[in-house]
């Protein structure tokens, strides 16, 4: 905190590497595109290195980060984006995790693929609510403050979030048992 304040690039290079996933994947769920949260959390780092004299208390430094992140992702969510022209790579692509066996990395992409695709579908205010809840494990109060809006409202944007995110994957489900159907009964025509 200290090398930050007195404006170190080694400082500042321990913070990227401390925060820099964790931001990432947090700005990539937000934005649903790899080169705005990529420019998010620079920007992020950018704007952190240059207001730390701000941060009056240095054990709220995550927390301070990602709001600053994901004010970023609202701005850019705000703007034009080229998401609309290009597709999305999945979120799972950029987790990189410990491998386990093959059955259980097939039921996992499986599962990460859907669960990430219902999420990218969901209105911002939930899934900024959603990400900042489970991804990042913001307490109801902390989303509050991060995102300038009551508990109650919180509660309620997680309540219709989780209820939207398990209709959508329940229809995905019954999509694929009514597909899987259809094509045997096509192939005995």
């Amino acid at each position: 905190m200290q090398g930050l304040r007195e404006k170190d690039e080694a400082a500042l290079r321990a913070l990227m590497e401390r925060y820099g996933d964790e931001l990432m994947r947090t700005a990539y769920l937000l934005v649903k595109d790899k080169q705005a949260a990529e420019e998010a959390v620079m920007d992020t780092f950018i704007q952190a290195y240059r207001k730390i004299d701000q941060l009056q208390d240095p054990d709220r430094l995550k927390s301070w980060l990602l709001r600053i992140a994901v004010n970023r992702c609202r701005m850019k969510m705000r703007a034009w984006s080229w998401s609309r022209i290009f597709p999305l790579p999945h979120v799972e692509q950029m987790i990189i995790e410990e491998e386990p066996g093959p059955e259980a990395l097939l039921m996992d992409a499986w599962r990460n693929e859907k669960l990430s695709e219902a999420l990218l579908k969901l209105d911002y205010k939930y899934r900024e609510t959603i990400v900042l809840f489970y991804y990042n494990g913001f307490s109801v109060a902390e989303i509050a403050e991060q995102t300038s809006s009551n508990e109650n409202t919180v509660k309620a944007r997680l309540a219709r979030g989780r209820a939207k995110l398990k209709d959508m994957l329940e229809e995905q489900e019954d999509g694929n048992e009514t597909g899987a159907g259809a094509n045997v009964h096509e192939s005995k025509a």
